[in-house]
């Protein structure tokens, strides 16, 4: 595929990406009653690896030094944002699990612009305090009082703030799909040490049927393919775009528990997605079409 074409299809692979994963909210709640988290995370994570890596072979010939270190650290975050954010899932609801985590799509912003003096501008910061403003409605559960897991899923956010920026200043120059096949290996690694550590032996006799099923879904749709549609999206995506545009994973975390009963609609869910929607529009457009243009 063309750099043109993948330009075209960044934004809409992003937004793929998260469609997956708000797929997965409402089955992951009630798996994690049978899997074991570390366990979870290590399983997903090799096999999104080896499925890569066999689907990207011929990649493997620019493979250096640079592709390992970088490979890691976006690994070694990412399994740290994906531990703490599940675990915080544990001690809250999935509103908001949800809701505290995309607490990312203001920090990024501020945060490259750390590592790369890249500034935000007044629309950037604009489009993030309404997108949060939108998914803190969509979540809203009756109160934000802040249990063990909120903290956790607050600490979960900054770690994918982190994961975000490290994939977009370490992609510059490199070829992101063998880049996602190290950090996938690099996780999965993380990942079985933490269940090597904390689970006694292998975590898999008499594991439910449909355990196995949330497990594949999990691997396949929402590892292999969507964090790669997110990598290649943030590729050729400036990364506050980027991070407001992952955001929706939220809502549409939301949607999908309506769809399947999980939870019923409310007026303030309305209002959120409507902000949320003004948040795109405003990152996207800055609202120059409701602006008079300036006579010469």
């Amino acid at each position: 595929m063309s750099e043109h074409t993948l330009k075209k299809l960044a934004k809409p692979m992003i937004v793929l990406a998260t469609v997956i994963w708000g797929s997965t909210f409402f089955i992951l709640k009630d798996t994690l009653d049978d899997v074991d988290l570390m366990f979870l995370l290590a399983f997903r994570f090799t096999l999104a690896a080896a499925i890569l890596a066999l689907a990207f072979w011929k990649r493997w010939k620019a493979m250096d030094l640079g592709y390992l270190w970088r490979g890691g650290v976006m690994g070694v975050l990412l399994a740290a944002a994906y531990a703490v954010q599940n675990y915080g899932l544990m001690d809250t609801t999935p509103g908001k699990n949800a809701f505290f985590t995309a607490v990312y799509c203001v920090i990024v912003p501020f945060l490259y612009w750390a590592v790369d003096r890249l500034r935000p501008s007044r629309w950037n910061v604009l489009a993030a305090l309404l997108c949060v403003a939108g998914i803190g409605l969509v979540s809203w559960d009756g109160g934000l009082s802040l249990s063990g897991g909120d903290v956790l899923t607050l600490c979960g956010g900054l770690l994918y703030a982190c994961h975000i920026a490290a994939v977009s200043k370490f992609s510059q120059g490199r070829d992101i799909f063998l880049l996602t096949v190290l950090q996938f290996a690099a996780t999965a690694l993380c990942c079985w040490a933490g269940t090597l550590l904390f689970t006694h032996g292998l975590p898999v006799n008499g594991l439910p049927l449909r355990a196995w099923w949330v497990l594949l879904y999990l691997a396949v749709a929402a590892t292999t393919l969507a964090l790669l549609f997110q990598n290649v999206g943030q590729k050729y995506t400036d990364p506050s775009s980027a991070a407001l545009l992952l955001a929706l994973e939220a809502p549409f975390g939301v949607a999908f528990s309506v769809v399947f009963g999980a939870e019923s609609p409310t007026p303030l869910m309305y209002l959120g997605f409507l902000l949320i929607f003004l948040a795109i529009v405003c990152s996207e457009t800055q609202f120059k079409f409701l602006r008079k243009p300036v006579k010469a």
